[in-house]
């Protein structure tokens, strides 16, 4: 069933504050990490006047394995370090993705970098490799820990498989993840301590601390002492709990000075509502309105233990929050026309985009999917704001099975004269999403007019 509100009159529309802050370009992420990987097999070239019989290749090729694996580790916890220009500029699900590959690369170079070394030297003493597996760890300095170091990146990498990741509670999840930095600290002595590109060379081991340092730094920096800063700075609390529709609830939290944060419509933070049961996991949540100075607000679905406990969160309790964090704002569009297609609880952003983003009377459309007309969350909002901005809003409710495919190229086509001149971004369940996207594509949408992000982790 799909049913149209188009709103009348216009009154003025919201046109929400300018980009602001410092962005880094999509593109030039993969070539910087790649000019510094070939930084990386610079520092082996340089130490390896020639490589000779097969325990040479090995050892050779195990080097090399060892180097792009401890640089790419660096990269990975920079990727994830909240550096606000990566946020806006790129998108935290790109770089979640991206820190996903990367951390495949990182356990596969770990592993071969063992098996080769252990093969490499075994051949050179002509013994056998479970014997020199014994000789390495128990004679070389820091070697036990560095295979230490590897079995945690192997851990992680398993909890962190497709087969795996979905069963395990995004709470397990996030603080298994944090094994990575004691695998990160095991690991870097015995790189220094034994590569033969930094003993003996203060250049190459400054090269190395430089990397290392900095990225330790804007780790501290902004996963844990900006948190600190801003709960002193902005006091969040929360100030009302409402219930908007079965299972979702949208929380109000005020504060002092939130402009100050750079919120952007479409943008999420990291909350932690201190209470006896929620304070210790941060989790991600869309603003779901245009940021006030004094006041934010998210809704929530029930999802799980922790978003059902937010349900019963009273006011009065305090927060912290990290970000702001994410792409999916105004500041990437780039034509006139604007179409937003939101999926269930995916219309969290784009409802605050809708009033935000600027455009035109009769050129901004929001498509909206539900199971039921009970679960269409802000309906009454939704419709307000299409009245003042002159804006279409489309309902399409009714489950798959009976309406089957309501977002089809064809029928885009139909709802949205003009589809390819518009800017669309898309938020909803990961399966909605993609088809989607694929739906825009066919019906002649670029591939930079489509705007989505991820908020499944």
């Amino acid at each position: 069933m799909s049913t149209t509100f188009t709103g009348g009159a216009v009154t003025g529309a919201h046109r929400g504050a300018p980009p602001r802050g410092a962005r880094a370009h999509p593109a030039a992420v993969l070539p910087v990490v790649a000019a510094g990987a070939l930084a990386v097999l610079g520092l082996w070239w340089a130490n390896t006047p020639s490589v000779s019989g097969l325990d040479g290749w090995l050892i050779g090729a195990g080097r090399i394995a060892g180097l792009l694996a401890g640089y790419a580790i660096a990269v990975l916890l920079a990727l994830m370090a909240r550096i606000p220009a990566l946020e806006r500029g790129v998108g935290f699900d790109k770089l979640a993705r991206l820190h996903s590959m990367g951390g495949r690369y990182v356990v596969g170079l770990s592993v071969a970098h063992m098996l080769l070394i252990i093969w490499g030297y075994a051949v050179a003493d002509a013994t056998d490799v479970v014997g020199e597996t014994v000789t390495l760890n128990l004679s070389y300095p820091d070697v036990l820990q560095a295979t230490v170091a590897m079995l945690l990146l192997v851990g992680v990498g398993i909890v962190s498989a497709r087969a795996i990741r979905p069963r395990l509670r995004y709470e397990t999840w996030f603080h298994l993840h944090f094994y990575t930095y004691l695998a990160t600290w095991l690991a870097f002595g015995h790189q220094l301590s034994t590569g033969n590109e930094f003993v003996g060379s203060p250049v190459a081991q400054t090269f190395w601390y430089t990397l290392y340092i900095g990225v330790a730094v804007v780790l501290v920096w902004y996963r844990f002492l900006t948190p600190v800063r801003q709960a002193f700075r902005h006091r969040l609390v929360v100030s009302g709990v409402v219930q908007e529709s079965p299972g979702v609830v949208s929380i109000h939290i005020s504060g002092h000075r939130l402009d100050r944060l750079r919120a952007e419509p479409g943008q999420f933070f990291r909350w932690r509502f201190l209470t006896g049961n929620l304070w210790w996991s941060p989790n991600p949540y869309s603003l779901s309105a245009v940021p006030r100075p004094d006041e934010l607000r998210i809704t929530v679905k029930d999802l799980g233990d922790q978003s059902r406990d937010l349900a019963r969160v009273r006011p009065g309790t305090k927060v912290l929050a990290e970000g702001p964090y994410g792409a999916f704002t105004s500041g990437r569009r780039r034509g006139r026309k604007v179409l937003l297609i939101a999926g269930g609880v995916g219309i969290t952003p784009l409802r605050a985009l809708f009033e935000s983003i600027p455009a035109a009377p009769g050129d901004l459309t929001l498509l909206y999917r539900a199971r039921t007309s009970e679960d269409l969350v802000f309906r009454t909002e939704l419709e307000a704001i299409a009245r003042r901005r002159r804006a279409t809003l489309h309902y399409c409710v009714g489950p798959r099975s009976r309406i089957g495919d309501p977002f089809t190229s064809r029928a885009l086509t139909e709802l949205v004269p003009g589809l390819p001149d518009h800017e669309v971004y898309v938020c909803g369940p990961s399966g909605m999403t993609g088809s989607v996207i694929s739906a825009l594509r066919a019906a002649g949408v670029s591939n930079r007019r489509i705007h989505h992000e991820s908020f499944e982790f």
